[in-house]
């Protein structure tokens, strides 16, 4: 088993918003469905959208990292083209969004969201801030650990598969329920790795994260 069950009792919020009945089937035709849904393309791309930190005009605050690798079919396969796309945490662990009002400062030069297509080697690349750890309410003195959010999509808008890539090391692993809820043989697929080669000189450390399809543990819930 790869992917976390829809409900995992100490991940608190799953009990409430896991599916309570059998799924509806759909009786159209869900590639008729597919081909009329949304479909992303190279025109919905900026040139800076892959590069958190250069949105705004001045430098966010944090360390900069570059995060990088290669979605793969299960096969080991490279997948061409796909939208990835990342939102995150800044440096301080609260994010540019209204719900978040936990008291961490915002950052006026960082909003946290980003996205590329993936060359022909089924590759992306991210410039950005290596986000903070931040409280949540799941239970008592409750922290998630640093992390970033991929979503990969297919062909449509129907086709998305969602998952958080972690940094190799960190102590709040084995308190997160969320990352608990996956599997344990399963989990360090979620850690991304330092990685030299992607390492740049005086500017930014490297990670590598590839994601496969089906191995890959995603959020079903």
């Amino acid at each position: 088993m790869t992917h976390p069950p829809y409900v995992y009792e100490a991940y608190r919020s799953t009990v409430l918003r896991a599916p309570s009945r059998a799924p509806l089937e759909l009786k159209a035709d869900p590639d008729a469905i597919e081909t009329t849904s949304p479909v992303f393309g190279h025109d919905e791309l900026g040139p800076l959208d892959s590069d958190l930190t250069r949105r705004h005009p001045g430098e966010p605050i944090g360390e900069r990292i570059i995060v990088t690798g290669r979605i793969l079919d299960s096969a080991g396969r490279p997948v061409r083209g796909t939208l990835v796309e990342v939102w995150q945490a800044n440096a301080a662990g609260r994010y540019a969004h209204e719900r978040d009002q936990h008291p961490a400062p915002l950052d006026p030069n960082f909003t946290g969201a980003g996205r590329c297509l993936t060359g022909e080697d089924g590759r992306y690349r991210f410039v950005t801030i290596k986000p903070g750890a931040y409280p949540w309410r799941n239970h008592p003195n409750a922290w998630r650990p640093a992390h970033i959010h991929f979503s990969v999509f297919g062909t449509a808008f129907t086709q998305r598969l969602v998952t958080q890539m972690y940094f190799p090391g960190d102590p709040l692993f084995a308190f997160d329920p969320i990352l608990q809820s996956v599997p344990g043989g399963a989990r360090d697929r979620l850690v991304s790795r330092f990685d030299l080669e992607t390492t740049e000189p005086e500017w930014a450390l490297g990670y590598r994260f590839d994601i496969v399809l089906g191995h890959t543990p995603m959020e079903d819930a």
